[in-house]
C-alpha cells in the first residue's frame, strides 16, 4: 500500500492529473460562491446578533459587580488553548498588531485569537516535516542536499509567513467590499438622520440595507450599533469601528461622529461632505486603473495580437508568392 501510494506520488502523470482536478474543483466552487452569498449574509448577521447580545451581558455583568472585563464569548478549542498555554505562545507569538489584524479581518474573540497562535506554530512544523519527508524519502528529483536543504527551510519560512499572508488576504478583500459600499452607506445614513433618527437607529438600518452590496460592512456596522447602545463612552465606539475596518474614509466618519457628540457641530452637514468625498475617491480610484491599463496591455498585445495580425496579414501576399513560384 505504501509503494503503490509512493509510485502515484513521484509519477508526474499522476499529479498532472491531480493538479487539473484541483483546478476543476476550484472552478466549481468559483462560480458556485457567489450563489451562497445570501445564506453567508444570513450567518453573519445572525453571528452579529450574537455579539451584540454577549456585549450586553458583558457591559451588564461589568456594571453589577464593578469588574473591568468580563469574558463570555465562546472558549476556543481544547485541545488549542492548551497547545497554546503549555508553549506560551502569546508570549513569542502574540502581538498587538496580530490582534488588530485578526480584527480587521473579521475573526473576533479569543476563539480567534488560540486558532492564530496555534496555526503560526503548527504551519512551519508540519511543512518542514512534510517537505523534509517528500524531498529525503520519496523523491529528491535528483538533488543535491544543499538544494534539498534549501527547498526544506524555504517550506519552513512559507509556514511561519502563511498564517499572515492569509490574514493579509482576508483585510484586502474585507476593505475592498467596505471601499466599494461605504459611500452608498453613507447616503443612507444621511438621509436617516436627517429624517430624524438617532445615531444608533441610523446604524442599525444601513446595517440592514447595506447587507446587499457588503456583508462586511453591515456586520461593522451592526457591531458599532451594538458598542452605541451599550458602551458607557460612545467615542470607543466610534474608534472600535475605525480600528476594525482600517479605511480612511471609516477614519474621518468616526471623527466628524465624535466631534459632533462632543461639540455639537451638525451631523448632516459633516455626512454629506464626507459621502461626497468618498464617492471622488471611488472615482479617483476607477480613473486610476483605467489609465494604467494601457502599460499592462502592451506586453499581452506584443506576444498575442501583433503576431496573429501579421499572420493575417503576410498570409494571402506569401500564398500568391508561393503559388507564382
Amino acid at each position: 500500500m505504501i509503494s503503490l501510494i509512493i509510485d502515484k506520488i513521484t509519477n508526474p502523470q499522476f499529479m498532472l492529473a491531480l493538479l487539473a482536478a484541483v483546478a476543476a474543483a476550484a472552478t466549481v466552487l468559483t462560480i458556485a460562491i457567489p450563489l451562497t452569498e445570501g445564506q453567508n449574509l444570513q450567518k453573519r448577521m445572525k453571528s452579529v446578533a450574537v455579539e451584540r447580545d454577549r456585549i450586553r451581558a458583558r457591559e451588564r455583568e461589568r456594571l453589577s459587580r464593578g469588574q473591568e472585563k468580563v469574558s463570555l464569548r465562546q472558549q476556543p478549542k481544547a485541545y488549542m488553548r492548551r497547545v497554546v498555554e503549555q508553549f506560551k505562545l502569546s508570549d513569542w507569538l502574540g502581538t498587538e498588531t496580530a490582534k488588530k489584524q485578526l480584527a480587521m479581518a473579521g475573526y473576533r474573540g479569543p476563539q480567534a485569537e488560540v486558532a492564530f497562535l496555534f496555526f503560526r506554530m503548527a504551519a512551519p512544523i508540519g511543512l518542514f516535516l512534510f517537505a523534509t519527508f517528500y524531498v529525503f524519502v520519496l523523491n529528491d528529483f535528483g538533488l543535491s542536499l544543499t538544494l534539498r536543504a534549501g527547498i526544506v527551510i524555504a517550506a519552513a519560512y512559507l509556514g511561519i509567513k502563511a498564517p499572515e499572508i492569509f490574514l493579509s488576504n482576508q483585510i484586502s478583500k474585507r476593505q475592498v467590499s467596505m471601499r466599494q459600499a461605504f459611500p452608498d452607506a453613507l447616503d443612507l445614513l444621511l438621509i436617516c438622520v436627517e429624517s430624524g433618527m438617532s445615531v444608533e437607529h441610523a446604524f442599525r438600518k444601513v446595517s440592514a440595507e447595506i447587507g446587499g452590496q457588503s456583508v462586511p460592512l453591515a456586520e461593522e456596522f451592526a457591531l458599532c450599533t451594538a458598542e452605541l447602545s451599550y458602551l458607557t463612552d460612545r467615542r470607543i465606539a466610534y474608534e472600535n469601528l475605525t480600528a476594525r475596518t482600517g479605511l480612511e474614509s471609516v477614519k474621518s466618519v468616526s471623527t466628524a461622529l465624535i466631534q459632533a457628540e462632543r461639540y455639537g457641530t451638525p451631523v448632516g452637514t459633516a455626512l454629506r461632505t464626507l459621502s461626497q468625498e468618498s464617492r471622488d475617491q471611488r472615482m479617483n480610484l476607477a480613473e486610476k486603473k483605467a489609465a494604467a491599463l494601457p502599460p499592462k496591455l502592451t506586453v499581452p498585445m506584443i506576444l498575442f495580437f501583433l503576431p496573429v495580425l501579421f499572420v493575417i496579414i503576410l498570409t494571402p501576399a506569401l500564398t500568391q508568392v508561393f503559388k507564382w513560384q
